[in-house]
């Protein structure tokens, strides 16, 4: 009888600097990846804005309670920010976007001071969606409808009274101090109902979007 042998099994080896090699390249990839926005984002973006034009040329009336009425504009690039996680400098270039959107004469009635006010606004949504990130993370509770709220009401409060510093002291003449009180209603009349919209809309479209 003739003996039958069994084919050798080959092992694979890899060196440690092929190891370090494959690490590199997975680093790389991740990093290209947070440095500019997808396609799918930029749409997202563009699609939010040009919803929060319509919905405040056209809901925003119906909802107003006690002279306030929620910012759509606000809201919407707060989403978008939130749902996309842009840089600073993305985001204040959505800021700026916002402010010339709002150039149109029916969305606006004072030129240019949007610019402003929306530029610090998305500005702040960057920094503190930064910021919420880090914290209970895997809270999805948190993270779809909590953050979203207090995100979306911090970001309206320095929008407003942006806004309103610049209107009040050059346009009213009010003092810098008097404006935080003669407006304040306003202010956080608005922010109050835009975390509403975005404690409502986030969870939603990240479900929808998979974000």
């Amino acid at each position: 009888m003739t003996a039958v042998r069994s084919p050798k099994k080959r092992v694979a080896t890899v060196t440690k600097e092929e190891v370090f090699s494959m690490a590199e390249k997975r680093t790389v990839v991740v990093d290209e990846r947070k440095d500019g926005l997808a396609i799918q984002d930029l749409i997202l973006i563009a699609v939010l804005i040009a919803a929060g034009a319509v919905l405040k040329l056209t809901v925003s009336s119906f909802l107003t309670f006690a002279g306030m009425k929620p910012n759509f504009m606000i809201a919407m690039y707060c989403i978008a920010i939130i749902l996309t996680r842009p840089n600073l400098i993305q985001s204040a270039c959505i800021g700026l976007l916002v402010g010339l959107v709002s150039q149109i004469p029916l969305l606006n009635a004072t030129p240019l001071v949007n610019f402003a006010s929306e530029l610090v606004g998305a500005v702040v949504c960057c920094l503190l969606v930064t910021i919420f990130s880090r914290v209970a993370s895997r809270n999805s509770l948190i993270q779809n409808v909590a953050f979203p709220a207090v995100i979306t009401f911090v970001s309206t409060i320095f929008s407003g009274y942006t806004f309103a510093m610049i209107v009040g002291v050059t346009v009213s003449g009010l003092e810098p101090m008097a404006v935080f009180g003669v407006y304040a209603v306003m202010v956080l009349g608005t922010a109050a109902m835009n975390c509403v919209v975005a404690a409502i809309l986030v969870p939603v479209l990240r479900k929808v979007l998979k974000k």
